[in-house]
């Protein structure tokens, strides 16, 4: 992308932020400079097609070798060779495209053989959820222990002592979201002075969440001179900011971009009566196989777990309400298999990946069409096919049809009912077990009625009570 004309090409000096350390490097300390950046006018280097064609350090091919990895995937092929040689690179993808390798190689590669001084990183990745933190980590540790390499994770949730304790004793590169490492260098516990790599992994979406502003503040405390990688899954006017500010002719690469990854995919807009849209759920929810479940409210999200958990179907719910340790024993349990739906709200919509899954359900349709190909880039992933549902009320139709379209999708269209063949034939939907799984709570203990009591004069009046009309858990 070309860079702003009205710019010289030098960045403007930014005033100190809080924690942060504009001073020359120490003595002995290589500053970012020394990664040997090419010349910002060179060509672009030509994609490979093998990892062995790479000139990254033995261990990191070994370890690829092992994991069964000699090809890689389009976006991996054409920006490693650049983001090897130091080059700035502005990524264009859907998350499942291969990304987190595309720049984590790099990085590792260029990181190796270099130790960090306590509380000083060498290398940065800023991610925009803790789950997606905790992937990129778990997808990077096997490379990074291969050359030496010691990674630390920092996000809100869990004890920042502990994270601040990782830093003191030293981490080469750091995986962060941006609020929590604000929080560390505000109190002079992370210093990112010596960073000769950052990475900005889902900048869409760290815009969308009002990231903007801390992320800009944390790049600008990074040196001038170091290399920046971009990765996002739509490039709108907020991104163009960050490349054409922090970017240095950045090479470009755009593969998969989120229209594209459609045709993956099936897509079905399942029009149902307000009456029908639980029970057609449950009957969804009771396949044989995983389901992610969107919804729109964290309240929406643990209500449906509760109905579904009483009618014998193993669901967890995944939202922002959630503590980390929750959030993550959610997760880990859907990658096990314990979790057979997940019902989540936008939270989950990017960044999360989820080996073969085949079926995401809008049980409350997205806000956009953005919302709607992030929901369901969770299936079709890797070259794999998927299906994306979307359950539609009456008054809904036009607003669906709308985004639809902005999308770039005709779906298929499908009026149904709980038991219908064909919501069977599009979600592998099935009558669950009717058995509620046993309760572990205590029963909550009744307070004894006072003889005056408007409870004590009904039970003396009525010598037996009516038995209460027992409902379907989802008609309460």
């Amino acid at each position: 992308m070309p860079r702003d004309p009205h710019q010289t090409g030098r960045r403007r000096p930014s005033k100190p932020r809080p924690g942060s350390d504009h001073r020359r490097p120490a003595q002995g300390r290589r500053p970012a400079a020394e990664f040997a950046r090419p010349e910002t006018s060179a060509p672009p280097l030509p994609a490979i097609d093998s990892f062995s064609d790479l000139r990254m350090p033995a261990p990191l091919l070994t370890a690829l070798t092992r994991r069964g990895m000699t090809t890689p995937f389009p976006i991996q092929a054409a920006a490693l060779p650049n983001a090897l040689a130091g080059r700035d690179v502005l990524g264009r993808g859907r998350t499942g495209s291969g990304k987190t390798l595309a720049f984590g190689l790099a990085l590792l590669a260029r990181t190796a053989g270099r130790r960090a001084e306590p509380r000083r990183p060498l290398g940065l990745v800023l991610v925009p959820t803790r789950e997606l933190a905790q992937q990129v980590t778990d997808a990077l540790a096997p490379y990074a222990e291969a050359v030496g390499l010691r990674l630390t994770t920092v996000v809100g949730g869990l004890p920042i002592a502990r994270q601040a304790n990782a830093l003191k004793r030293g981490t080469d590169v750091l995986i962060a979201t941006p609020g929590r490492l604000t929080d560390l260098i505000e109190r002079d516990e992370c210093r990112l002075t010596d960073v000769g790599v950052t990475v900005l992994d889902e900048a869409d979406q760290m815009t969308d969440m009002g990231f903007l502003p801390q992320v800009t503040r944390l790049l600008e405390q990074t040196p001038r001179d170091g290399q920046r990688m971009l990765f996002s899954a739509t490039l709108d006017r907020n991104i163009d900011q960050l490349v054409r500010r922090f970017l240095n002719a950045p090479v470009t690469h755009s593969v998969d971009p989120p229209a594209g990854s459609v045709t993956a995919m099936e897509h079905h807009l399942l029009h149902v009566t307000d009456t029908d849209k639980h029970e057609t759920t449950v009957h969804i929810a009771g396949r044989e196989s995983r389901v992610i479940m969107f919804v729109g409210k964290k309240h929406a999200a643990d209500r449906l777990v509760r109905k579904l958990t009483a009618r014998g179907i193993r669901a967890a719910a995944l939202h922002g309400g959630k503590t980390q340790s929750q959030r993550n024993r959610a997760l880990d349990g859907f990658h096990g298999k314990d979790v057979t739906v997940l019902v989540a709200t936008n939270i989950a919509a990017r960044g999360i990946h989820i080996d073969d899954l085949d079926l995401v359900v809008n049980v409350d349709p997205p806000a956009d069409h953005k919302d709607y190909l992030h929901r369901g880039g969770r299936t079709a992933r890797a070259g794999r096919t998927g299906t994306v549902v979307t359950l539609v009320l009456p008054d809904q139709r036009r607003e669906m049809d709308d985004l639809m379209a902005k999308a770039g999708i005709t779906p298929g269209t499908t009026r149904v009912r709980p038991g219908d063949p064909a919501l069977a034939r599009i979600t592998g939907a099935r009558p669950p077990a009717h058995a509620a799984l046993p309760n572990t709570a205590q029963p909550r203990r009744r307070r004894p009625a006072t003889p005056g009591s408007q409870r004590g004069q009904a039970h003396a009046t009525t010598p037996e009570r009516r038995p209460r009309r027992r409902t379907s858990p989802l008609n309460t």
